[in-house]
């Protein structure tokens, strides 16, 4: 079933592009600031996301992994 159509599927995808985002420019910052607007800036956004609210997205991590590996 598509992402789109699927709740948790949808979280799931979403919560995973905060951290790839996060993690990238945490290695690369250039390459993820030089896009602030646009659909491309929703990576920026992401990446902002992640940092300023990291200890909340790593408990909802937490969360969907367990989630996942019981249902």
């Amino acid at each position: 079933m598509s992402a789109l159509f699927n709740f948790q599927s949808l979280l799931l995808v979403i919560l995973l592009t905060i951290c790839t985002c996060t993690y990238v420019r945490a290695q690369a910052p250039a390459l993820i600031d030089r896009n602030k607007t646009g659909v491309v800036g929703l990576f920026w956004k992401a990446a902002r996301i992640g940092e300023r609210l990291s200890p909340y997205v790593s408990l909802v991590c937490l969360v969907m992994a367990f989630q996942l590996v019981i249902y």
